[in-house]
């Protein structure tokens, strides 16, 4: 496991008590010293786990596979994935749907890499879904950056000054991150509402004290739940859409929107039009800043303000609570790992729909339909 290199990353890919586990199973584990450090796990912690603390540059040369958050980059010791050895195994979050130069690379490295944004939202490989644990991670520290912008008690505040009214909270998206915004405004004792495409997730709204916002937008082949991936809608549905969320967005102290595509750009959920109208002093959160963002005047990671309203943009938010967004992905890693390398001996088997799904490259060529696809269809244009 290295130090991640990537600006303002935080977690890591291994923290001690998975460590001890791993060790337990046959693995022998290689650290680079300093890696954990700024997630909260000091070198000694590994060394009582069982692992071999190291540089850089020893660990790419020696490992059979190396396990990251974000993929290859540009580290101490020069080019990450140059410096691993041919045919090694490599797991992070690669973003294969739109990182194709990595794959590209990867495949004339002969890497067999596997993707954790690309592992079957599947009973099976539950524990493995990195996208939901640090989706967790995301709608717990944006919900805390809303009601640290907002200018306003989250709660209902009864004082011999006055009565303070409860902040209205309007969280569209009602995935993972969503369902987490919505429970953490609740237990800071905002009043809560929910939108989301999927009709099907009324129910587990409700359960965490959010009212349902019931607009009928129907989506071809729509998920059954919050663990489905949503599916991007047509032009004129999103119109519709936007339409009949314009009041809902005006009325709330904070939007915190958690809509993303998988391989795509965000769907535009808060138009220009629908900020002006809120009122001056409240907040926009958008989660889904990494790949466009769900309104229209969102700038990647920065804080604006226009019209009145501050709207957030910062990207990563699970770096910016590294020790337990490390812990989730971690012990996601570490499922997946084992489930390669049953007793530390890796044993691939491709008529397994996990190993299938997650694997991106094998032996110098793409082995992922969707991914291959993709590629194939960038270079065809």
């Amino acid at each position: 496991m290295p130090k991640e290199v990537a600006a303002g990353e935080r977690r890591v890919a291994l923290v001690p008590s998975v460590v001890s586990k791993l060790t337990e199973g046959g693995f022998d584990v290689v650290v680079e010293a300093g890696a954990g450090a700024e997630a909260g796990y000091p070198d000694a912690q590994y060394g009582e786990a069982g692992a071999k603390t190291v540089t850089a540059a020893e660990l790419f040369g020696g490992a059979d596979g190396v396990l990251k958050v974000r993929e290859p980059g540009q580290g101490a010791g020069g080019d990450e994935l140059e410096q691993m050895r041919e045919g090694a195994v490599l797991i992070g979050f690669l973003q294969p749907l739109t990182n194709t130069d990595l794959v590209k690379r990867l495949v004339d490295r002969r890497i067999t890499s596997f993707g954790m944004e690309v592992i079957p939202r599947t009973t099976r490989a539950q524990s493995m879904d990195a996208l939901s644990s640090q989706a967790v991670a995301a709608g717990y520290r944006g919900t805390l950056a809303a009601a640290e912008s907002l200018g306003k008690f989250f709660p209902m505040l009864i004082t011999a000054a006055g009565t303070a009214a409860p902040a209205r909270v309007l969280v569209l998206g009602a995935g993972v991150a969503g369902l987490q915004a919505i429970a953490t405004a609740r237990r800071l004792g905002a009043v809560v509402e929910a939108y989301d495409v999927r009709p099907a997730v009324k129910e587990e709204v409700e359960s965490l004290g959010a009212k349902f916002v019931q607009i009928e937008v129907k989506q071809e082949g729509e998920g059954s739940g919050s663990g489905e991936y949503a599916k991007e809608l047509p032009e004129e549905t999103q119109r519709k859409q936007r339409e009949l969320l314009a009041d809902r967005v005006a009325r709330a102290d904070c939007v915190i929107t958690t809509a993303a595509v998988p391989g795509r750009p965000a769907p535009k959920l808060v138009t220009e039009d629908m900020v002006s109208a809120m009122q001056p002093g409240s907040v926009i959160v958008d989660l889904a800043a990494e790949t466009g963002g769900n309104c229209d005047l969102t700038e990647p990671d920065q804080i604006v303000e226009r019209h009145g309203v501050t709207i957030d943009g910062r990207l990563n938010l699970p770096s910016r609570m590294p020790y337990h967004a490390s812990l989730l992905y971690a012990n996601n890693v570490a499922n997946l790992l084992t489930h390669l390398a049953p007793e530390g001996q890796l044993n691939l088997d491709f008529e397994d729909e996990i190993t299938a799904g997650a694997c991106i490259t094998h032996e110098g060529r793409i082995v992922n339909e969707r991914v291959r696809e993709t590629i194939e269809g960038a270079v065809s244009a």
